[in-house]
This record gives structure tokens, sequence and C-alpha cells, in this order.
């Protein structure tokens, strides 16, 4: 039935029909006629995550970053990061990933970032005399963070997979994150010296400092907004959705004055549709963790893996390679779905901390989202610039670089998700 399945699977995807429907299609096939399992119990499958209530977070995080990167906001935080590191080598490199950290901690989507961020930064890095594809790059790659900084919607998703706290993932992710962004920022950097980029000859005072980020804090608390409620257990991760919705609304109302009411709709509008688009993803790979498990394949891998690897780092390094080439044709939610199970059992049989894990498969499928053949994040920026794929893949080598060292520390050093 599993054979069948993935069989039935890779023929749909090399068709180019979408994940969510390849899932659907080729786990009801192999579950009703080769599994012989009723098609009423394969269909409860289906529906049986819709109803779970830690999903809801995820539309409504979704609003809320919808509902704040719409409007004034996005300038705000442009303005704030080029306060920062703007007049550095590199600067407007360093800009995007700076806003791309802070807008992590808005929207929760490396696509939604990719682009916002880009339709604003690429222009701009152009204009100023950037390589059109180093600009897709440095967008490509550090949109990416939104999958660490809270609230995460990747990290949602493994939650739901592997019985996880959210708030302990949200926790986790910060310092990863937060190392992407400072490895990121010293690679714009020396970009920008050893090439001569641009630099912006702009002055810094105590008053302008103090009016961008008074302009830009509503944004920049959002995230410890997030982790403080959880981490102190005032609420719950979906309440706390819930309650960055009505802070997003009274962000735009009371603060930017900039909420319209078409604003409104189109942040509803998006919301319903990429909510649409993940919940298929849900749902369809819940059928796929019932065939697997129906077939004990999950216990089955796991059990191989600890008797045939000698230690517990050959293990972790052989789920990276494996996450390494499953995310270069998988979108991040739907590998998360379908390697979370038996992944969650391979970590539980050599004493790996679910946490840990979840952190090293959201960084390392991150990784997947600007790696081609199928880079999200890479052909939106490649997109944006007009620059060919190929240009922008030459300019993206040492933000790889960066990535693999720190999903190498991720793995094999637990403190640095375990705090």
């Amino acid at each position: 039935m599993t054979f069948m399945m993935l069989l039935v699977f890779a023929v749909l995807l090399a068709l180019a029909l979408p994940v969510g429907y390849a899932l659907l299609i080729s786990s009801g096939i192999a579950a009703v006629t080769v599994g012989g399992i009723p098609s009423v119990a394969a269909i409860v499958k289906i529906f049986q995550p819709t109803q779970s209530f830690p999903l809801l977070a995820i539309p409504f995080f979704m609003l809320s970053g919808s509902l704040m990167m719409g409007g004034t906001l996005g300038k705000r935080l442009i303005d704030f990061a080029t306060l920062l590191v703007g007049r550095f080598h590199g600067g407007l490199g360093q800009v995007t990933v700076v806003g791309s950290t802070v807008f992590g901690g808005v929207s929760g989507s490396a696509v939604a970032e990719a682009s916002a961020l880009g339709s604003m930064l690429i222009p701009w890095q152009k204009r100023e005399g950037y390589p059109g594809a180093f600009a897709a790059a440095a967008t490509a790659s550090s949109s990416t963070i939104a999958g660490l900084i809270p609230p995460s919607i990747p990290l949602i998703l493994y939650a739901a997979v592997s019985n996880q706290s959210i708030a302990a993932l949200f926790l986790a992710g910060l310092v990863p994150g937060l190392m992407l962004c400072v490895g990121f920022m010293l690679t714009c950097y020396l970009s920008g010296r050893l090439r001569g980029f641009k630099r912006l000859a702009s002055e810094v005072t105590l008053k302008g400092v103090l009016r961008v980020t008074v302009a830009a804090t509503p944004a920049l608390a959002m995230p410890a907004f997030i982790v403080i409620l959880l981490r102190a257990g005032i609420a719950t991760p979906t309440e706390v959705s819930v309650l960055a919705v009505f802070y997003g609304l009274m962000v735009s109302m009371l603060v930017y004055r900039d909420l319209t009411l078409r604003r409104l709709y189109d942040a509803l509008v998006h919301t319903a549709i990429t909510t649409g688009v993940v919940m298929l993803v849900i749902a369809a790979s819940n059928l796929v963790g019932y065939v697997l498990t129906v077939e004990s394949v999950p216990t089955a891998v796991a059990e191989w893996t600890a008797q045939t690897l000698s230690s517990p780092w050959m293990v972790i390094l052989m789920l990276n390679l494996i996450m390494v080439a499953v995310g270069m044709f998988l979108d991040l939610p739907a590998a998360i779905l379908l390697l979370g199970p038996t992944f969650v059992a391979i970590g539980n049989a050599i004493g790996l901390d679910l946490t840990q894990l979840g952190i090293m498969m959201v960084v390392n499928l991150s990784i997947g989202l600007f790696t081609p053949p199928v880079g999200t994040t890479l052909f939106i920026a490649s997109a944006i610039s007009r620059e060919k794929v190929g240009a922008v893949v030459r300019e993206l080598w040492p933000f790889y670089l960066v990535a693999i060292i720190v999903l190498g520390l991720v793995s094999f050093v637990p403190a640095l998700t375990l705090y």
C-alpha cells in the first residue's frame, strides 16, 4: 500500500499537480484499493485534522500578519532597518535581512515575507546600483527566517504532528532565527565591501533614532507579546492568535490609522485562500499518515535506523540528508507533515529531544525554499527582480554556506534550542 501511494504521488508530482491534490489522490487510491480501507474511514481521516483547536491559530496568525503588513507598518519597519544598518557596507542587503527578521515576528510566513519585502526592497536596491540577482538572493534566503521567529506557521504544523508545546517551539526558534539573521547580515556586509556596493550616506541623530524606533515599536513588540503570553501560560496558542488579530486591528486603526474596508477585505480574502491551501495539505497528510501507520512504516523505519546506524550523530546526519533531498522538491508545510511522524519515531528511538528535532526540521526544510528546482521564495524573488533563476542561485552560495553552518549547530548543539 505504501509503495503504491509513493508511486502514484511521484507520477502526479511529475505531472505538475499541486502537492495537496497529489497527496489526497495518491493516499486515497492506496487506502481504498490496495489497502482495503473503507472509503468512509478514509474520508473521516481526511476531515479529522480540520477539527483541531490548536490549528485554528494558523488562520488567525495569518490574518494578523496580513492586517499589519498591508499598510504603513511595512514602511516603518524598513525605515527602522535602514536606520540600523543602511549606512554600512552592503547596507541595503542588510536592511533586507533585518526587515525579514522583524517581519517574521508579524507574518510567520516566508512566502508572504518574500512577496511583501521583495516588492519593496528589490527595486530599491536595483535603483541604488545593487545587482538584481544579489538583491533577489538576499530576499529569497532571509525571508525564510520567518519560519523560526514567532508566530511561525511551520512550527505550529510541527507541533500538531509531534504533540509538542507550541510555546516551547516558539521559544526554541528564537536563537537559531537570530543566528541566521547575523550570518546573512555578515554575508551582505562582506559582499558589499568586496564588491564596492553603494553605501547610504545618512546622518544619524538621537531625535531621528527615537522617532523611527517609536514608529516601528508596535511591530517590534509583536513577537515579544506572543512569547510572553505563551511562556507565562496566560493564554493558549489559539487564544494568542485571536489576540494578535485584535492587536493588529488596534494598531492599524489607532496607531497608524490606515485601515480601510478595502484593506480589511483583502486581508480576509488572502487569509482564506492561504488557509485553504494549508488545510488541504494537512487533511491529505493525515490520510497519508494513516496509511503509513496501518503498515507500521514509522516504527519499522525507527527500529531499522536505531539498529543499523551505530551512533545518534550518524542518525541525525542521515535525517538532515533526507530533509535536504525532500526540501528541494516539496514545499515546507507538506514536507513537515509527511516526514514528521516517521522522524518523531526515529527521534524517540535515539533519545533526540523532539523540540530540537522540530527546529532542525524547519531550518533544514527552509533551505529548500531558496533551493532549485522547486524553491518557492527563490522563484518569487527571481520574478520580482526579473533576473534568471540561475543568476540568483549563483549569488546564493554564501547564503547556503551560512544556513548549513546554522543547521549543523542546531543539529549537534542542543543548548542552542533547549534553554
